[in-house]
């Protein structure tokens, strides 16, 4: 049987069998049209059409999006962080169709980075079990034979999926307590209740995309590294951020695989990058641009402040 199949047949193994049992619980926080929305993504899904699917999945994640990022993250429904959630593990399934070649399963797991990172976890943590499926599947591709040093790479994600959910503290407050607020968040004019602590936990490989932030951002890095790149707010067009209100701190530009014949600005514009190590702390400047990437199992904390 060819990869591609085999691959689609062990994301299938994953997911529900049937439309009616992948449903979320959703509360009054959202709204019957979305409801109804995740209801035809997932009878498009299930009924074959892909590429109607991945629209429908489209739409789901702008407006989720704009949810999750109306305002400060404690604020933020968890139901909608289902919904994105959902749109994540639809889209990049569909994307993984056969025939898949490498380049767009990678697409779909950076899909379920994002789905871990700004998601909550569903249907059993499916979207850790999907991104395991398509890492391995990646790393297969590349390297047939690990060296024996190799860790299996399935591991790693599942050591990971439960501290991947930003409601780490919540989940265990004791680590909240062993985390102590830079003091350099009292050069803000905003009280230390303002200031907002989020977890970052997720297996080598995990992206951030190019964005910025509406707030000052103290980055510490607690375990393994990460590269980041830094663009100045006065290279926004350059960047060329999402057009719509609800992407518009997001840039379109890929850019570990930049389409230069669509944005040809982009070339042009200078950076700063750097490696974040353990026990080392970046200021990111309220809204620079900034792009992440987790060089190994890793560990941070941000601070955002004003």
């Amino acid at each position: 049987m060819a990869e591609p199949d085999a691959l689609w047949e062990a994301l299938m193994a994953l997911l529900p069998g049937t439309k009616e049992e992948l449903k979320l619980e959703l509360g009054e926080e959202v709204e019957g049209s979305v409801v109804l929305l995740l209801q035809r993504a997932a009878q498009l899904f299930y009924g074959g059409q892909m590429s109607a699917c991945l629209q429908t999945c489209e739409v789901l994640l702008d407006y989720s999006w704009e949810k999750l990022n109306a305002g400060p993250w404690q604020q933020v429904h968890k139901d909608w962080r289902r919904v994105y959630a959902c749109g994540c593990l639809l889209k990049a399934v569909c994307l993984c169709a056969p025939p898949a070649d490498t380049t767009t399963v990678a697409a779909a797991l950076r899909v379920c980075d994002l789905g871990l990172l700004m998601g909550a976890a569903i249907l059993g943590d499916i979207l850790l079990k999907v991104a395991a499926v398509l890492q391995t599947h990646l790393i297969s591709r590349k390297r047939p034979a690990p060296s024996p040093s190799q860790e299996p790479p399935s591991t790693k994600p599942r050591d990971v999926g439960y501290l991947a959910q930003h409601q780490l503290f919540d989940q265990i407050p004791e680590l909240k307590q062993d985390i102590s607020i830079p003091d350099y968040c009292c050069l803000g004019d905003g009280e230390e209740e303002e200031i907002t602590i989020n977890a970052w936990f997720g297996p080598q490989g995990t992206v951030s995309p190019l964005h910025q932030d509406p707030q000052q951002n103290f980055l510490a890095q607690v375990m393994g590294r990460k590269y980041i790149r830094l663009y100045s707010p006065q290279e926004s067009e350059a960047l060329y951020p999402h057009d719509t209100h609800l992407l518009h701190n997001t840039s379109q530009v890929d850019l570990e695989n930049p389409d230069l014949e669509k944005f040809p600005r982009f070339a042009e514009a200078p950076f700063l990058s750097c490696i974040l190590s353990p026990g080392e702390i970046l200021f990111i400047p309220v809204k620079y641009w900034h792009y992440v990437r987790a060089l190994d199992l890793s560990f941070s904390v941000s601070f955002w402040w004003s």
